[in-house]
């Protein structure tokens, strides 16, 4: 080539050290902020991936917080139930010290009655103040919304969760089979007399009781007798013409009864003899078409996301009789416990107060053991002690629903989602991150590139110091 003044080795070293500045400043870019990728030219298709991963890391950090909300929430409920059944043990404790009053005063029964009217009055003390940011759990305001239920039908209803349905759902129920109560008959009649002293022992689902009976007694002395130990049974005589028979006050197969006569049991007229073991019968419903074996007169129904129970009523109680609520896709607490809508479930909490504890066949509410009420340490009541065990298995139950959804719907949802992220996380990393072992390489790749540009820009720029020194 010849020697001339424009020197197109200058400028095409120019030109590489320019674009050596740029890489360098783009490599010293990624390291400065941790990223592969800081703008679209940097890598078009690996951008689209990286917005995708974001959004999607975004979206389960706020179903993580809801879920850890969530949680928090379902502890309190929980919390407060544990110590709601607490007070209902010490009530149930002091109802049995009490049915046997024998050896009691008048003073240790109204001290004890005190007692339960105080444990009655802190357990709607906690169910009425027991709130979450602003909203009480336990008052029956979180509970699924019903209607449409006739008097005497459905008692006791609970809708523990609703599907993720929007319209409401009518609930249609048919009793198969009508539940009973144990049952058994003396042939006795009430004018009839015993003609020798008798001993029987009377079993029942409460307890059992040794009764002892005199000669010459009447049949409708024997059925007072036996119905003066009906607090530490369960079990109630009453007078049917020619005999006796004898009955529980609660239904369903844990309902039994039996009568073994150990002396005398001779009558002026007709037998007393033994009466093996009976039990009771459980309701059977078809309820939306799906038959339902119950616990007593109690129904438990569970299908399509839906989970309800509740405690045939006196309207309910026979064969064939038929009778429909409505549940209403409104109430309870709905947690998103997903990235999307569709990941929506509701709970439902209901009145955990003394007046709806309790119910169905047990013969009462809570409240009703209070000083003045219908069960009451002064009425001596068999169904006192139902009552509670039955508010007991309410509380558990209620306990128990919170529970499962909290255990396996919230807390597998947050660990799901937390394993779900850490993934994304990783993916979105690999993706965008600068690998700082490689931009360091290339960053020293590139200083080198710069200093050798430099020293031969400075070489060829000789040439027209030559050319120069021709011309002198």
């Amino acid at each position: 080539m010849g020697m001339t003044v424009t020197n197109t080795n200058t400028m095409s070293l120019l030109n590489i050290i320019n674009r050596t500045s740029l890489a360098q400043s783009k490599t010293l870019q990624q390291m400065a902020t941790g990223y592969r990728i800081n703008s679209g030219a940097d890598d078009p298709a690996g951008l689209i991936a990286m917005e995708s991963l974001g959004a999607e890391i975004t979206a389960i950090n706020a179903a993580l917080s809801n879920n850890m909300r969530a949680d928090s929430m379902l502890s309190v409920a929980d919390g407060a139930l544990t110590e709601v059944s607490s007070l209902l043990n010490d009530i149930e404790s002091l109802v049995a010290a009490s049915a046997s009053d024998g050896g009691l005063s008048a003073a240790e029964k109204a001290a004890n009655q005190s007692q339960i009217d105080s444990a009655i009055a802190s357990i709607d003390r906690i169910v009425g103040t027991t709130n979450f940011n602003g909203k009480r759990l336990l008052d029956g305001s979180q509970g699924i919304q019903t209607t449409g239920i006739a008097a005497n039908t459905f008692e006791s209803l609970k809708v523990y969760s609703r599907g993720e349905r929007t319209t409401d759902l009518t609930v249609t129920a048919t009793v198969k089979t009508a539940a009973t109560s144990a049952q058994g008959s003396v042939g006795m009649a009430a004018a009839a007399t015993l003609t020798a002293d008798t001993e029987i022992v009377i079993a029942g689902t409460e307890g059992t009781a040794t009764i002892s009976l005199g000669n010459g007694q009447t049949g409708a002395q024997v059925i007072a007798a036996i119905n003066a130990a009906t607090a530490t049974t369960g079990v109630t005589a009453t007078a049917d013409g020619a005999s006796f028979n004898l009955a529980t006050s609660g239904k369903g197969t844990d309902e039994f009864l039996s009568m073994t006569v150990l002396s005398g049991g001779t009558v002026s007229a007709g037998a007393f003899a033994n009466v093996s073991r009976t039990e009771g019968v459980d309701a059977v419903v078809t309820v939306n078409g799906e038959d339902v074996t119950g616990d007593g007169l109690d129904i438990y129904y569970s299908a399509n996301g839906y989970s309800i129970s509740f405690s045939c009523g006196t309207s309910l109680d026979t064969a064939a009789e038929t009778s429909n609520f409505t549940v209403k896709a409104a109430g309870g607490l709905t947690f998103q416990l997903g990235q999307t809508a569709s990941t929506r479930s509701t709970i439902g909490i209901d009145s955990q107060a003394a007046y709806a504890l309790g119910g169905g066949d047990s013969g009462g509410y809570l409240s009703s053991l209070k000083s003045g009420g219908s069960l009451d340490l002064a009425q001596n009541s068999a169904n006192s002690l139902k009552v509670v065990r039955k508010a007991i298995g309410d509380v558990a139950g209620a306990r128990g629903r919170i529970g499962g959804f909290q255990k396996f719907q919230v807390q597998t949802s947050l660990n799901s989602l937390n394993a779900t992220k850490v993934a994304l996380t990783d993916a979105k990393s690999v993706i965008a991150d600068t690998d700082y072992a490689v931009a360091t390489s290339e960053l020293n790749r590139q200083s080198v590139l710069m200093n050798s540009g430099i020293a031969l820009l400075g070489l060829a720029n000789q040439q027209a110091a030559q050319i120069l020194s021709l011309l002198g």
